[in-house]
């Protein structure tokens, strides 16, 4: 069965991801509306981002909120924009964060027009992943932060995943990241500062 996992598939329209998810919203379970705040994915980002006062923060892929949440509660003077392609996952959404729609391939927002962007476990749904990262870059003003906390290509094969889904390698977003971002570093990372990584995930830090 390996060989189902590099086989070449077939695009898979963005109207099929965007009812995946519109029926997803309804799983608590598994796309839940709340984090753990001590989740060392989230704390990494509050960490590089550092003091968010009246800085504008863009969630890209936010799902219904949940890590924005936390940085509202953390950061009461930032101005949080949370932005998904789900219409269902945008009306869970906490009230105070802003819920734009769309595809991350091509956002509705200026250029240079965030202070930080962030995406989480949502990069790997992109029908284009050269252009959602430049995208990202584009709207993230020079001297801005992007994060990035996606699974790592190394461990396909670990979890069930829709056929659309993409892991990525540590250089193969390095370099995608690079022509934008004047800094870049990635590292593995895992749930919990405390427990030693186990390659499942990869975080990308980048300074435009």
């Amino acid at each position: 069965m390996a060989w189902r996992f590099f086989r070449k598939a077939e695009a898979t329209p963005l109207s099929e991801i965007v009812r995946h998810f519109n029926e997803a919203a309804r799983d608590e379970e598994n796309f839940p509306s709340r984090i753990d705040p001590r989740i060392y994915h989230v704390r990494l980002i509050l960490e590089y981002f550092g003091d968010l006062a009246g800085r504008r923060v863009l969630d890209v892929g936010c799902g219904k909120g949940r890590f924005a949440r936390v940085l509202q509660e953390q950061h009461a003077g930032a101005s949080l924009v949370g932005f998904d392609l789900a219409e269902a996952m945008l009306r869970r959404v906490p009230a105070g964060i802003a819920a734009c729609g769309g595809s991350m391939t091509a956002l509705p927002f200026r250029s240079e027009s965030f202070d930080c962007a962030y995406a989480t476990e949502s990069l790997e749904h992109a029908v284009d992943i050269e252009r959602a990262v430049a995208e990202m870059c584009r709207v993230v003003r020079p001297g801005g932060r992007i994060a990035i906390i996606d699974k790592n290509k190394e461990q396909w094969g670990r979890l069930e995943t829709p056929e659309w889904e993409k892991w990525f390698g540590r250089w193969e977003l390095e370099r995608l990241l690079g022509r934008h971002c004047g800094r870049v570093s990635s590292r593995p990372i895992s749930y919990w500062e405390d427990v030693e990584p186990d390659g499942l995930f990869l975080a990308w830090l980048a300074e435009k």
